[in-house]
């Protein structure tokens, strides 16, 4: 089993950022967390690295419901969501897909698919929501 979806947009980096957090939030969604690669790895190690950024994304409803059926999903929370810019300017958008971790708790109460749905409609209408 893949453990994420994605997809290519032909966006200049920051767009592609904007576009992704936009269509996160019509799916309910919250970027909890955004990590800056790039600067982080700049300052921390003074490494170059290309544009990378990770948005912890959380649907609140469906975490609080995770959250009551195994309190130690924590530990897989948020979902990430990344963008980053490949050497030919493509810009890639994954998203974990949640299903592929769930399984491996073995708790059936986890077995919906409703946030690796809602997960997988934010990558398909990213390329969309930039243009």
């Amino acid at each position: 089993m893949a453990y994420h979806f994605s997809t290519r947009l032909d966006l200049p980096f920051d767009a592609a950022v904007a576009a992704t957090t936009e269509a996160l939030k019509r799916h309910g969604f919250g970027a909890l967390t955004e990590i800056d690669v790039q600067a982080t790895l700049k300052s921390k190690l003074g490494a170059a690295f290309r544009p990378y950024r990770i948005l912890g994304a959380c649907n609140q409803q469906m975490a609080y419901r995770a959250l009551q059926a195994e309190d130690k999903i924590g530990t897989m929370l948020p979902c990430n969501v990344i963008a980053q810019r490949h050497e030919d300017g493509a810009v890639e958008v994954p998203a974990v897909d949640p299903a592929s971790f769930m399984q491996a708790i073995g708790n059936p109460a986890l077995a919906e698919t409703k946030v690796r749905d809602m997960l997988k409609q934010v990558v398909d209408e990213i390329p969309m929501s930039g243009t």
